[in-house]
């Protein structure tokens, strides 16, 4: 059993992690700005409440973890916000020694081997564009991290979001850097089986400071 908190915890994907996590029976910690409701909480997982751009916050929520996973989304006041708290937490993971998994988006993921980002592309929308970024420089400091620092990053199909929610399928691929595609030309998963992937990743690490992105 490993101790695990998800920043982000009480969002469309990082509410999955938890609730993968507590059926595995991990002790795990939900760290989010507000407290979900009553009837959205996990049983036996601590919510705990606070900005993760509060020092102090931090600092109390990375303390004594296994693992630390930011499932922080660049929207709204954290745009521009989420870059400054994962280079915190590349900080912390070197200092503490736990192992730092990050959820970014599949904007940075490539089109084909060499290709261009999703991101880079004339058809991806303006609107998502801000985000997109900044969970490609969030890779861009994991990659340059210090060599001991214990991290893995997921990017999700190009389909993945609340808007598009699907059913836990209890099944996978695992990619590299090139966004996957069924035969169709369609990428989908659903919260429930990137969680899975999650979690299998946390149980027995097939990543070890890599990026890879799970689609069906």
């Amino acid at each position: 059993m490993a101790r695990i908190t998800v920043l982000g915890g009480t969002g469309y994907a990082g509410a999955a992690v938890v609730a993968e996590a507590a059926r595995r029976g991990h002790e795990v910690r939900a760290a989010s700005r507000r407290a979900p409701e009553a009837d959205q909480r996990v049983a036996g997982v601590a919510y705990l409440t606070g900005s993760a751009t509060d020092p102090v916050f931090l600092e109390s929520v990375v303390a004594e973890n296994d693992v630390v996973v930011s499932a922080l989304s660049p929207r709204g006041p954290m745009l521009g916000q989420v870059r400054v708290v994962d280079a915190e937490l590349i900080s912390w993971a070197d200092r503490l020694g736990f192992r730092l998994g990050a959820i970014l988006g599949a904007g940075s993921l490539l089109t084909e081997p060499g290709g261009p980002r999703l991101a880079d592309l004339p058809s991806f929308p303006d609107a998502a564009k801000g985000e997109a970024l900044e969970m490609a420089e969030v890779l861009a400091d994991l990659q340059a991290s210090p060599v001991g620092v214990d991290w893995f990053a997921v990017s999700p199909a190009s389909g993945f979001g609340a808007f598009a929610p699907g059913a836990t399928l209890g099944h996978y691929r695992v990619g590299g850097d090139v966004v996957l595609t069924d035969e169709s030309g369609n990428s989908h998963i659903s919260a429930g089986d990137l969680a899975l992937a999650i979690l299998d990743e946390v149980e027995r690490p097939a990543h070890r400071r890599q990026r890879f992105t799970v689609a069906y």
